[in-house]
């Protein structure tokens, strides 16, 4: 393994720890009506499975060009990603282990918890084009990651940023999914503040990307 991807693992594994004790606290919290023992339903098993996936991109993401460039704007926006999603991602696996549902679910296409009761998709499931090889919308592909591996400086951001602004905005729409359809009140919350949160990164990137001559990609 290379050592951007064992500190990533040590950022999850360091963000597990940390999140344990408190997703047992704020899940055992209930779902705001005393319920100490809060039953999930499919969207929410289904956000925490599928953010939890989208998010270790993003930490990976994040770690990549942290080591491609020098430039403090940068790196700062991508440890603030790398810490908070590595944080939010052992909260949410914290969870399935909390409600003793496994953290992948082979038999399950991914956001199709986002479809409404009705049979129609969520507003926002359709956010973002899935590339070929890349999991759900919105996510990298394979092959644009190992780009992003081989640009250093200008180039390198500009590829992050833009990669990183297709990803949070499908990472908007997950999350709003949650806060429309999620049962257990703490995986709301979170839900709420990843789409407050990744609008705002999301305003950022536009303007760091601006200011390097480059347009969000379509």
């Amino acid at each position: 393994m290379t050592r951007t991807h064992w500190t990533a693992v040590v950022a999850i594994v360091l963000a597990l720890l940390f999140a344990g004790a408190a997703t047992v606290a704020s899940a055992g919290d209930g779902d705001g009506g005393g319920d100490r023992h809060p039953t999930p339903n499919l969207a929410d098993a289904g956000f925490a499975r599928d953010m939890s996936v989208h998010h270790q991109q993003a930490v990976e993401m994040s770690f990549i060009i942290r080591d491609r460039t020098q430039d403090k704007d940068i790196r700062t926006l991508a440890y603030d990603i790398a810490n908070t999603q590595a944080n939010q991602r052992g909260m949410m696996l914290g969870w399935l282990n909390l409600w003793g549902l496994p953290a992948l679910d082979p038999s399950a296409e991914p956001m199709a918890w986002m479809t409404a009761g009705d049979g129609n998709p969520h507003a926002g499931h359709a956010t973002g084009e899935t590339g070929e090889g890349a999991i759900m919308p919105g996510m990298a592909t394979k092959a644009q990651l190992e780009k992003l591996n081989t640009l250093s400086g200008k180039a390198a951001e500009i590829e992050f940023l833009q990669l990183m602004i297709v990803h949070h905005n499908s990472g908007v729409a997950m999350a709003q999914g949650c806060v429309d359809q999620c049962a257990v009140t703490p995986q709301r919350d979170l839900a709420q503040g990843m789409v407050d949160a990744q609008r705002s990164e999301v305003e950022l990137m536009i303007d760091l990307l601006r200011k390097r001559g480059a347009q969000v990609r379509t």
